[in-house]
């Protein structure tokens, strides 16, 4: 993926634009091992399509959470049947990045797993938590 570099942030890893990008660009596939159930000591599985859990690898592992995220993750869908083209998940920008800038995206996790955010925009949530699902976290 000749768009990104890998850089250290105040969180840990995260991934960054080489160039600039305009919004709606596919960044690439996330690839990494398919699992059926969530391993013990991973907090970056993320959820396909089918329901099963995808590992992610470098570099797009390390993408960070953001509560202004301007990128988002998606399933591909076969135009002709509007449905999943395989149990693969994909990144695209939202809004144009400059380069050098952070690429994130929203984790959306459930209350029962929220917590606490360090991503400091002006809408930060304060907890890593789907935005529907606020409401039940106890602060």
């Amino acid at each position: 993926m000749r768009k990104i570099r890998i850089e250290e942030t105040a969180v840990g890893k995260g991934v960054f634009a080489l160039r600039k990008l305009g919004a709606d660009v596919v960044v690439g596939e996330i690839l990494g091992e398919v699992l059926d159930e969530h391993p013990e000591d991973s907090s970056y599985c993320m959820e396909l399509q089918s329901g099963r859990l995808l590992e992610p690898v470098p570099p797009l592992r390390f993408l960070n959470h953001s509560c202004e995220p301007n990128c988002e993750l998606f399933y591909w869908v076969d135009e002709e049947s509007n449905a999943p083209a395989e149990d693969r998940l994909w990144l695209q920008t939202i809004r144009p990045i400059a380069a050098g800038d952070e690429m994130t995206i929203d984790y959306c996790w459930p209350a029962d797993a929220a917590i606490r955010c360090r991503c400091e925009t002006v809408s930060c949530r304060g907890w890593v938590v789907d935005p529907d699902e606020l409401d039940q976290i106890a602060a």
